[in-house]
This record gives C-alpha cells, sequence and structure tokens, in this order.
C-alpha cells in the first residue's frame, strides 16, 4: 500500500508474473546470445503483459520494411540507450512512447532480465519486464519506423501448431513463431521460447519442424 491506503505498483502485478520476474533474473542464456566481455552498444526492450480477452498478452511490433537493420520482423518496443535514459528501464519505456505512443503511466515494470547480445547488430540488451496495468491505445507513430502493432496472447504463442525452428543463413537454428501473418524468429522468439518454459506454458511442439529463413 502506498501512504494514501491506494494499492502500490506490485500489488497490482499477478502472482504469475511476479513469479516468472524471479525465475527469469537467472534464467540460462543461450550461447548464441551470450554478450561479450566488452564491445557492443548498450540498449532494452519492453516485454509488456497484459490481460486481454484470451489471457495474457504480449505486446509486439512489426518493424518497416525500409529499415537498415531488422528490416520488416516482429520485435519488442526498444531500442539503444541513449545518454539522457536513466538506465535500461527509462530507455525501454522511451523507446515504446516513441514507437507505438504507449502512455508509461500504465506500465507497471516488475524487473529486468540477464542481458543478451545480437551478434548481427551488435547491441547488448537488456529485457524489461512490464505489467501493463491501464493498457492505452497504440498504433505505429512513424510508419517508416513501426509498420504494425499487435497484441498476442500466450495461448497463441504455446500452441505447438505455430511453433517451428527457422534456419539463418550461417547454418544455425532458432526457435520460431507463426503468428498473426508474423514469422517471429530470432532474438525476440528466443526470449519469447524461454519465458514460456519458465512460466510453465510450453506444450510439446516438434523441433524437427525448420525452414529455412
Amino acid at each position: 500500500m502506498t501512504s494514501d491506503g491506494q494499492p502500490g505498483p506490485a500489488e497490482h502485478v499477478p502472482a504469475w508474473l511476479r513469479e516468472l520476474a524471479i525465475a527469469a533474473k537467472t534464467m540460462e542464456i543461450s550461447p548464441q546470445v551470450l554478450p561479450p566481455a566488452t564491445g557492443g552498444r548498450a540498449s532494452a526492450v519492453l516485454v509488456l503483459f497484459a490481460e486481454g480477452p484470451d489471457g495474457p498478452d504480449l505486446l509486439f511490433i512489426q518493424r518497416s520494411d525500409e529499415l537498415r537493420l531488422h528490416a520488416g520482423q516482429p520485435a519488442f518496443p526498444g531500442g539503444a540507450i541513449d545518454a539522457g535514459d536513466e538506465g535500461p528501464v527509462a530507455a525501454a519505456l522511451r523507446e515504446a512512447v516513441e514507437e507505438v505512443g504507449l502512455d508509461p503511466a500504465g506500465v507497471d515494470v516488475v524487473g529486468t532480465l540477464p542481458e543478451m547480445f545480437i551478434e548481427r547488430t551488435g547491441f547488448r540488451v537488456v529485457p524489461v519486464l512490464g505489467w501493463w496495468r491501464r493498457p492505452s491505445a497504440v498504433a505505429p507513430v512513424d510508419a517508416a519506423e513501426v509498420a504494425a502493432v499487435e497484441r498476442v496472447s500466450v495461448a497463441e504463442l504455446a500452441d505447438p501448431d505455430v511453433r517451428l525452428m527457422v534456419r539463418v543463413p550461417d547454418g544455425r537454428t532458432t526457435p520460431a513463431f507463426r503468428v498473426r501473418g508474423m514469422l517471429i524468429w530470432g532474438f525476440t522468439a528466443m526470449l519469447v521460447d524461454r519465458l514460456l518454459v519458465l512460466a510453465g506454458w510450453e506444450k510439446p511442439w516438434d523441433i524437427a519442424k525448420v525452414t529455412d529463413l
């Protein structure tokens, strides 16, 4: 409770998400995204859960085909940590405001996950776990940067029929999801995969189903 008797931010957060945040803090990092000792650009993404019509869901953006990096790729809102940001939490929220018009006043930050590394772009990424206590209208702010915004339910993501492995050009494979006309792959899909496992939402699926990117 706050000093005026109102619920504090943590009291709005579902117990399952608080437990997931604790488990995710010490989750095992795949060698594919393990950060190097030095180098890379600091960045953050917002992994935003909300209660939707079909249960918990996650907020995704689909990046514009015009971008130099991550063109057309589904992702979590986020980007580089700027000099004026007070760390990854501030950066993740700022980027979500700039990309989809998120109202940060309706978001409770639950915690941060271990830093990960995207080798192709050189970003060191801190995922910021949030609860969308008061969902607001969201849409692409700049079509040259974000093409679409989607809330995808955990039930959809956990459906074995949407799950597959993607083989990238260097021969490595990563988890992937085909949902809402999107192919979620790479770093974003690896993070979703880990969260499904940690929360106990994963269902048996065919990891032998592999497609080339």
